[in-house]
């Protein structure tokens, strides 16, 4: 599998990208570990996205499992050049595409290789679906993708700062600090913090300013491997940030 992150925060990340791109012209076990960790990400607001479209839980599953074998089958990645725009948008048209021309001719057929990652996330596609459709049915499939996307990228986000807090001196900090990333700087209680950290106020400030730096370091890193570019970085999360708040 290729070597999808870098360890300097001022590296270029070409993650997902690299990883779609390095599929091409590889022997089948590496084509198969190469998409089975781009999907592990980005599986569930794809299969979130078929289920809008109508589909039932199980059709929603089979058509996902299709359209990734389909994708190294056909070759449909040959058509994936990280110049040629984002990848959500590469990965939301070529489903379109599916499942406006292929969708009938996909069957549930002898499965193998992605079947048992599309089968545990589309757990948590199925998640995705149901908490946007009690939110807000009426939002359009492509803002509600985007916004899975968005969500999914913040959990990674979330999960790798959690485990670098695992492995930290201070691993309870992270239950506590957690809550101030989406606190506004003026609602944040740093004596409350303080007094349940066994800190001075000045400090938990210190670690609450440090806190969310390295969490957006992080959501930045995650974003950088699904653009073209280390410009188009800054646009990506602003946008992905905004649909969090569209109504």
């Amino acid at each position: 599998m290729p070597n999808a992150f870098r360890t300097h925060l001022g590296d270029f990340h070409t993650t997902r990208w690299s990883i779609v791109i390095g599929a091409q012209g590889h022997s089948p076990a590496d084509v198969n570990a190469s998409v089975e960790s781009l999907y592990r990400q980005y599986l569930s607001p794809l299969y979130a996205y078929v289920r809008r479209r109508g589909y039932s839980p199980h059709d929603a599953q089979d058509l996902t499992h299709e359209f990734f074998s389909r994708l190294l089958e056909k070759g449909w990645l040959s058509s994936a050049q990280p110049d040629r725009g984002r990848l959500r948008t590469f990965l939301l048209v070529a489903m379109k595409r599916f499942l406006a021309n292929e969708w009938d001719r996909a069957k549930a057929e002898k499965r193998g290789g992605l079947s048992q990652l599309v089968s545990l996330q589309s757990e948590e596609g199925e998640r995705l679906f149901s908490a946007s459709t009690a939110a807000n049915a009426s939002v359009p499939d492509e803002l509600q993708f985007d916004r899975n996307w968005a969500m999914v990228l913040m959990q990674t986000t979330l999960d790798h700062l959690r485990r670098e807090y695992e492995r930290s001196t201070r691993p309870g900090d992270f239950t506590v600090l957690k809550s101030c990333l989406t606190a506004g700087r003026g609602d944040i209680d740093y004596i409350a913090i303080a007094r349940e950290l066994q800190l001075l106020p000045a400090s938990a400030r210190s670690l609450v300013h440090r806190f969310r730096k390295r969490f957006r370091e992080i959501f930045r890193a995650e974003v950088a491997g699904t653009v073209s570019s280390p410009e188009e970085v800054e646009d990506e999360m602003r946008a992905l940030i905004s649909t969090l708040g569209q109504r």
